[in-house]
């Protein structure tokens, strides 16, 4: 009995983390005003790439994204030095490094086709 009653907690703990971990549906992107441009953060585009929250906000090393909106303060060095958005957006990285790819982010959100960089 004591088993059966673990196992049901185990199970309802993990369903409840994946809620906790899910985006909202129409959930809005992010802007983060820069005078280099505008860089618009969609959660679909990422999404659409096979992340999800955990990615960025529990696993990604060195550092890990908080989950309030402006509460982490990075430049465009930490990026360059693998940190934040850098630790995927890097040569030989998952995603396109920053280098010589500016308008990919910093585009006031211009160049998005429902939510994605067009092809």
């Amino acid at each position: 009995m004591r088993l059966k009653v673990t196992m049901f907690v185990m199970t309802v703990a993990v369903l409840f983390a994946g809620v906790a971990f899910a985006i909202p549906k129409g959930h809005a992107p992010l802007v983060f005003k820069n005078k280099m441009g505008n860089v618009t953060f969609t959660w679909q585009m990422h999404l659409n790439h096979g992340l999800s929250c955990p990615d960025c906000h529990v696993n990604l090393k060195p550092k890990t994204f908080t989950m309030q909106f402006g509460a982490d303060k990075f430049t465009m060095q930490d990026i360059f030095a693998g940190k934040y958005c850098g630790a995927c957006h890097k040569a030989g990285g998952r995603a396109f490094a920053p280098q010589g790819h500016c308008m990919n982010c910093h585009n006031n959100g211009s160049k998005l086709v429902n939510g994605e960089l067009p092809k």
